[in-house]
């Protein structure tokens, strides 16, 4: 298995980190520095910062399990609010570390499908151009498949990447078949002997019994060509949109076999915790997060770094 998640990171990614992370922390930092003047750790203290964690988007059980595991560490004793933000950043790591995976391809099958679904803006192109980027990088032969024939402005924007990148990508006219394009697209990359296929897909939830079907018949399609495509399905979110996230990921798991994610936004957003709530609702591994634009702002989710940047420590 090749690793596409390797290189190393750019100086300065935790402080990028820990500053789009600054207004989900600021909050809680404000909060606990509130709740913990001059008090001892009694119920109703650990009540009031289950509350915040709450807000934070944590997700009302996992805050309930920090909250409990905070009590029966320091219950009856004074405590400072950095002790606390330390404490739960140890324990969000730990929370988050088994779902801190890295992004591999396999090398058994040539070439390797992968899906990327998501809502529309979430950043699939994005993180479409990275995943090109990092295995270019590598010496692998990349093809992008637009399969959101129903935006012009998204085959566009994924034909820039792929330019940039120096990728091939197969496209077709607005309105076009997607699943026939996805079929073009795996039957060029076989006889152009590519290691991996990287294919977009529309994201119109609104319209979803429509997506269901249009993301069901790629699949189908696909797998007259290789029945084990496609060999993961990506499923990309955006952090700003807090608990609306997990609704996401339950969506798409009803479409498609969904087991990776990508969380993009970390900079825009005052909802950071969600990805906690994510590990703890759905166990899915998160291959990286996103707190920018640029294919350098996508990295691998490193959960010690995330943990503390989430309750501002240095």
């Amino acid at each position: 298995m090749s690793d596409v998640s390797s290189e190393a990171k750019r100086p300065g990614w935790f402080q990028r980190l820990k500053q789009g992370l600054s207004r989900s922390s600021s909050r809680l930092t404000e909060g606990l520095t509130a709740i913990l003047v001059k008090r001892k750790l009694d119920g109703d203290t650990l009540q009031e910062i289950e509350d915040l964690l709450i807000e934070a988007d944590l997700g009302p059980a996992t805050a309930a399990k920090l909250a409990e595991e905070l009590g029966a560490s320091r219950f009856g004793k004074e405590v400072t609010d950095t002790e606390v933000r330390s404490f739960l950043a140890d324990r969000i790591a730990a929370l988050l570390a088994p779902i801190a995976v890295p992004l591999t391809f396999s090398t058994d099958a040539k070439p390797f499908v992968m899906l990327v679904v998501g809502v529309n803006g979430v950043g699939k192109t994005t993180t479409i151009g990275k995943l090109a980027q990092s295995l270019r990088a590598q010496g692998k032969r990349v093809m992008m498949a637009a399969g959101d024939t129903f935006r012009a402005a998204a085959v566009a924007q994924l034909a820039i990447w792929a330019e940039r990148t120096g990728v091939p990508i197969v496209r077709k006219e607005e309105g076009a078949d997607p699943a026939a394009l996805a079929y073009e697209a795996l039957e060029q990359a076989r006889r152009e002997g590519m290691d991996v296929l990287l294919i977009d897909t529309a994201g119109r939830l609104h319209n979803k019994a429509g997506l269901m079907q249009e993301l069901a018949k790629i699949v189908r399609v696909l797998k007259k060509l290789d029945p084990s495509a496609p060999h993961s399905t990506l499923l990309v979110l955006d952090a700003t949109t807090g608990q609306n996230a997990l609704r996401q990921v339950e969506t798409f798991r009803e479409m498609v076999a969904v087991d990776g994610l990508v969380v993009t936004k970390l900079d825009g957003s005052a909802k950071g915790g969600v990805l906690i709530a994510l590990a703890e609702r759905f166990g899915l591994p998160v291959h990286a997060v996103g707190v920018g634009e640029t294919a350098d702002d996508l990295q691998p989710f490193d959960p010690a770094e995330f943990g503390r940047s989430l309750m501002g420590l240095g």
